[in-house]
């Protein structure tokens, strides 16, 4: 029998109906081999050229929404998975799929955990969406899950495998030396909390957004957080009847001396040229690193459509001689990585620790839980003084100890540890 890899898609919204369900639709088609020069894999081509991707399901909140997704999937490769849905349609996919070797997790940030464990239970490896999860406790979780069956937990970082911030990693950062401080921001359009995602009220734009940036820098430096405050602001969406933050600043500071403001925003209006704005700059002690992700140069105009950029970088479709199209780009490099480690396992009976060089690892992802829930709670405190005029004077602190937040209007409890360990 051919070697096979079963995934099943959880999610099919703006990530995994497109990015997800568009790689595996290439998968399906022509396998992995073509895909691995592009992340530094390529010796491992011809051993996994043979190997064949299988999506045997995708599941979604509804019904109509799981059967378009499948129908979608059979329109670009012929092939028609399962169409689940439900409120935990996790569970039917891994009852009828006893041999399913990966679940790919795209559902809305705060429901991660719940399908990563059930997964992990199965002996089912994961793919994730950012963040892995909202709590450091949930993550330690995953992790402890996954360690007990040798299953890998993939999270998508895309920003690593973007070229200019691979130049970054590999280059431009030792040419500016020790880093000083930086600011990393990402804007998103206005629709994405007012009609996009129905689950705004449940995150924020740090939450959403922000660990793309926390990741990069990790990659970069490998150093933690020792300290952070964060602020947010709510004036734009509560017009809408909608109780989530407009906007949250977070500035982290390193173990490495560096301080990092991440800026993040849900509401920029929709006549703005590009779908997204982002980028960000490092300062060192011998230089400086400037990287605008929005504007890298094309941009185009016609009558009634304004002015427009795009990233052809992040995704793109290759058009092909036999009219189909094929899909890549950094946005599936890092899918990418995580299936190849996934098939090291199965088929080379590696360990976690074999090939977690290869891949974003549940491990690293733990740093951007720990800072993304942190930010949350600091956030909220800052949040709530600032209402009652006292300013945001609340920190968290990271050490040996685990994390403390630091409330100094509390008198009754200034330090509030929320975590027990070190990270």
């Amino acid at each position: 029998m051919e070697p096979t890899i079963k995934i099943a898609l959880v999610g099919a919204g703006m990530f995994g109906g497109d990015v997800h369900a568009r790689a595996y639709a290439d998968l399906q088609r022509f396998g992995i081999a073509g895909q691995l020069a592009r992340v530094g894999l390529d010796k491992y081509s011809r051993e996994l050229a043979g190997v064949k991707f299988d999506l045997v399901a995708v599941a979604t909140r509804s019904e109509k929404s799981a059967r378009k997704a499948a129908a979608a999937f059979k329109d670009i490769t012929g092939h028609e998975p399962r169409a689940f849905f439900g409120d935990e349609p996790w569970n039917d996919i891994l009852k009828a799929f006893p041999d399913l070797d990966v679940m790919a997790v795209a559902t809305p940030d705060h429901l991660h955990t719940q399908p990563i464990l059930a997964a992990l239970a199965r002996g089912v490896h994961v793919l994730t969406e950012k963040p892995m999860c909202l709590s450091i406790q949930e993550s330690d979780e995953i992790i402890e899950a996954a360690k007990a069956k040798n299953l890998i937990v993939a999270v998508d970082m895309h920003k690593r495998y973007d070229p200019d911030h691979l130049r970054i990693r590999d280059d431009i950062q030792n040419r500016i030396g020790a880093p000083l401080y930086g600011t990393a921001y990402l804007e998103e359009p206005l629709e994405v909390s007012t009609s996009t995602f129905k689950w705004v009220e449940s995150s924020d734009p740090f939450s959403y957004v922000g660990p793309h940036w926390t990741d990069l820098i990790w990659s970069y430096y490998k150093s933690k957080p020792v300290s952070l405050t964060a602020v947010g602001q709510k004036k734009r969406l509560i017009r809408d009847g909608i109780n989530a933050f407009d906007a949250v600043q977070v500035r982290v500071d390193y173990d490495n001396g560096m301080s990092i403001n991440y800026h993040n925003n849900w509401i920029t209006p929709a006549d703005f040229e590009g779908p997204v704005n982002q980028g960000h700059e490092i300062l060192g002690a011998d230089g400086k690193v400037e990287s605008d992700q929005q504007y890298r140069g094309f941009r185009w105009w016609n009558s009634g459509g304004g002015s427009r950029t795009s990233n052809n970088h992040f995704t793109r479709e290759v058009q092909r001689p036999d009219g189909s199209k094929g899909y890549i780009g950094y946005g599936v490099d890092s899918l990418t990585v995580g299936l190849v480690a996934v098939c090291r396992v199965k088929f080379a009976q590696e360990s976690r620790d074999d090939v977690a060089e290869l891949y974003p690892t549940a491990e690293e992802a733990r740093i951007t839980c720990a800072i993304v829930d942190a930010a949350a709670r600091v956030r909220d405190l800052n949040w709530k003084y600032m209402q009652e005029g006292k300013g945001a004077t609340v920190t968290a602190r990271f050490g040996q100890d685990g994390i403390t937040v630091i409330d100094p209007n509390n008198a009754a409890n200034v330090f509030q540890r929320i975590y027990d360990k070190a990270l």
